[in-house]
């Protein structure tokens, strides 16, 4: 069954999250990963919301788990939480 791995983001420095952002998608790759959302253009109809959103797609809930706790993911991660508040959280598809 697939998962995803929900974000929502607030950037606080632009650059920096950059190069953070450039670097997620190879490494999804590797994990059978692939982003259906990647910030973009955004309406909010109901709530608060962040000024940014991703959904990235995987096979499985152990291979979002294994993107994430990767020792190539760790090496980037530090450029994204100094450059962003965030939630993320992964969830089971139907």
């Amino acid at each position: 069954m697939s998962a995803y791995i929900i974000g929502r983001i607030t950037v606080t420095d632009p650059r920096d999250y950059a190069a953070y952002a450039e670097q997620t998608e190879a490494l999804a790759r590797e994990f059978g990963g692939r982003f259906l959302v990647k910030g973009g253009a955004q309406t909010v109809i109901e709530g608060n919301c962040p000024d940014r959103h991703v959904i990235l797609e995987f096979p499985d809930r152990q291979a979002a788990l294994d993107w994430y706790n990767s020792d190539a993911y760790r090496r980037i991660l530090p450029l994204a939480l100094s450059a962003s508040s965030r939630d993320l959280v992964v969830v089971d598809g139907v």
